[in-house]
This record gives C-alpha cells, sequence and structure tokens, in this order.
C-alpha cells in the first residue's frame, strides 16, 4: 500500500467580522487546542488561493466564489457564497517545525512546513458547519482574545496582525 503524505505547505486563514471578531475551531484531536483554518496543498500544483477557498469549506462550511469545481459541485445555493475578493493574501510565511505528534503524515524527514497567512473576511453571524472529524467546537472572540487562546504562536501572531491587513 502506498501511503500519501501531507504536503509540508499549507494555508493558515484567520476568519473574520468587520467587528474584529474571529472565529477559533477546537481540533477534533487534541482538545482545548483552538485555531483558525488550516491545511495543506492537496497537490503541489494547487494554486494557495484554491487550498485557502477548499479549506475553508471543508472545516466551516463557508463557501467563497472562485473554488474548484469540486467545491462547487457541493454547494448547492450559489448566492450564499462569498466574493473571492473577501480573500486576501496577507503575504505573510511562517516556517515551523511540524509537531512531533502530526510528524507521521508527512514524508520521512519532513520535520518543517511553511504557512501562508490569508484573511477571510464575513458577515456576521454567519452560519457555520464544522468537519467532524476535524473540529469540535467553534467560538467568536474578540481578536485580543482569539489571539490568547491559540494554541500556535504562528496562528496568534496572524490574529494579533489583523487590524494592519485591514482595508
Amino acid at each position: 500500500m502506498n501511503k500519501t503524505y501531507k504536503i509540508p505547505e499549507s494555508v493558515l486563514v484567520v476568519i473574520y467580522t468587520s467587528d474584529l471578531d474571529v472565529l477559533l475551531i477546537e481540533r477534533a484531536d487534541k482538545a482545548n487546542y483552538w485555531q483558525s483554518v488550516t491545511g495543506s496543498k492537496d497537490n503541489a500544483d494547487e494554486p494557495l488561493f484554491e487550498t485557502a477557498i477548499r479549506e475553508v469549506w471543508e472545516e466551516t462550511g463557508i463557501r467563497i466564489e472562485g473554488g474548484s469545481a469540486h467545491a462547487k459541485a457541493l454547494s448547492e445555493d450559489a448566492d450564499s457564497m462569498l466574493p473571492r475578493a473577501n480573500l486576501q493574501d496577507w503575504h505573510v510565511q511562517n516556517v515551523y517545525e511540524i509537531y512531533p505528534v502530526w510528524r507521521h503524515r508527512y514524508a520521512p524527514g519532513v520535520t518543517r512546513n511553511t504557512e501562508h497567512v490569508f484573511g477571510l473576511l464575513v458577515p456576521a453571524g454567519i452560519p457555520v458547519t464544522l468537519s467532524p472529524r476535524e473540529h469540535l467546537r467553534h467560538m467568536w472572540l474578540p481578536y485580543r482574545e482569539a489571539a490568547d487562546k491559540c494554541f500556535s504562536a504562528s496562528n496568534a501572531e496572524a490574529i494579533l496582525q489583523l487590524p494592519r491587513h485591514l482595508t
């Protein structure tokens, strides 16, 4: 059997409202590990915007225009999609050591990941539908409180940078 390894290039998507409330989701595989949406590329050629759109859809049920044909096929109501312009590449990259507990997901010898940070503006009250195999609960918090609750230092730092990325 050929094992498919994760690609050590991922996205981190900070989902926020105009009031600077930030969505956090709790990992199913680690209790009390709160984070923003994260996820690796599906293949080396997948554009980062596509990775971000796909991961937001898979982890929260929030749909963004311009996703892959697969994501569009899953969408019953195109009117509920957010404009692609709401998703912004913050042009921030974090290179970090992969937590040992998750290294088995990567090819042997891979210990570092490159994370690309995005922000997604959503309307307050947007429905969130979690993937139960990935996340247990979600909450909205003011951005400073959200940063304090994150287990990942790079995630916390991205959230703290939210005000400077507003246009």
